[in-house]
């Protein structure tokens, strides 16, 4: 039983290792974490438990055979985040580049479907380049399972996704089906396809940022919710944001105890709204002032910013908050602040989450 226990925990250490130190190493001279530290800073500490931890492709085309890491490039389970359960996968660069196999597919749709069926969040934390080459069709064939899980969920189980790496093809395809996406500056970026393939069809030459960056999306096309300086700060603000939401749509958000007193007297705000109709205001000045504690969790801060976003709480219960912001285009609506005022409503709306409208 003894040797049986040590064979196990041998298996275990080396599944912890990923792709091995000196992959790791890499991984950390470009200034970004591995999956399993990842999972570490977003989860309560001891909470995590794993799914399918041996888990190997069965791929035997291009000398694939002799290449098995146990996990298959992905890290799935659930954990909580100040005691609340959620769902979990996260993508190893360090395995085969992160890229989606067959078997690392299933472990993404199980992880997906026990959040459905459980009523919890799901968190993915991408840093992939997409489709494993090598398995051709049955690769592919994952995605189309994956993409199947995100529409059954929409609505019924919040979604986050945060780009962490270079991820291309279904790797953004699949954060793009999800409620918030959330990038890391200067280290992720999002592209159907990279800037090789891209100077082979076209002969254009563009750079990874340029292509898709945290500048093309997070101020352009508003694809991603936000951008953070690093991994650290990025997962720091995903566990604030799940803080604010509800489990499923069968739950109320959170209620947390309030320590602002409601009648407080606020004088700055009578002299918030100029005398003359022509002078803009800083409507987030309101916004802070108004809410419990000035906590308010903005939804793509730098799109759109003629209108704001975002969570908050008033007495304790989440609130979302709808503003026009008079120090932009003097707050008048255009088809960008549209398109994200109506994506966040409709959130909301199926989360059961009340409105308040500035």
């Amino acid at each position: 039983m003894k040797e049986i226990l040590e064979e196990l925990e041998r298996r275990r250490s080396e599944a912890r290792a990923g792709g091995g130190g000196r992959r790791i190493d890499a991984q950390h001279a470009k200034g970004k974490l591995t999956a399993r530290e990842r999972l570490d800073l977003l989860l309560d500490e001891g909470s995590f438990e794993e799914f399918d931890m041996f888990v190997e492709h069965r791929a035997v085309d291009f000398g694939m055979a002799e290449q098995k890491i146990a996990g298959d490039g992905v890290v799935t389970g659930w954990g909580t985040i100040n005691g609340r359960v959620v769902f979990v996968f996260s993508k190893d660069f360090t395995v085969f580049g992160g890229s989606l196999s067959n078997a690392h597919a299933r472990k993404i749709v199980k992880v997906q479907e026990q959040a459905l069926k459980v009523g919890a969040p799901i968190i993915g934390l991408f840093d992939a380049g997409g489709a494993r080459i090598q398995e051709g069709v049955d690769g592919l064939a994952g995605y189309a399972d994956i993409f199947l899980q995100n529409t059954l969920a929409s609505g019924v189980i919040p979604q986050i996704s945060v780009i962490m790496g270079p991820c291309a093809g279904g790797d953004v395809y699949s954060p793009a089906i999800t409620d918030f996406i959330f990038m890391v500056k200067d280290t992720s970026y999002m592209y159907v396809t990279g800037p090789d393939v891209v100077r082979t069809v076209t002969h254009e030459e563009v750079t990874h940022e340029e292509l898709g960056g945290y500048r093309v999306h997070a101020l352009k096309s508003g694809v991603a919710d936000g951008a953070f300086e690093n991994d650290l700060e990025a997962l720091t603000q995903v566990r604030r944001l799940v803080d604010f939401l509800p489990l499923s749509n069968r739950e109320k958000p959170p209620v947390r105890e309030c320590y602002d007193d409601a009648e407080r007297i606020e004088p700055s705000l009578d002299t918030l709204v100029p005398a003359n109709p022509n002078k803009p205001y800083d409507m987030k000045e309101l916004i802070l002032k108004v809410v419990d504690e000035a906590d308010f969790f903005e939804i793509s801060p730098d799109y759109a910013k003629n209108i704001i976003c975002g969570f908050a709480r008033m007495e304790g219960s989440t609130i979302g908050i709808v503003a026009n912001q008079p120090q932009v285009l003097a707050g008048v609506l255009d088809i960008d602040s549209s398109r994200k005022a109506a994506r966040f409503v409709r959130f909301c709306d199926a989360f059961d989450i009340p409105l308040v409208t500035l």
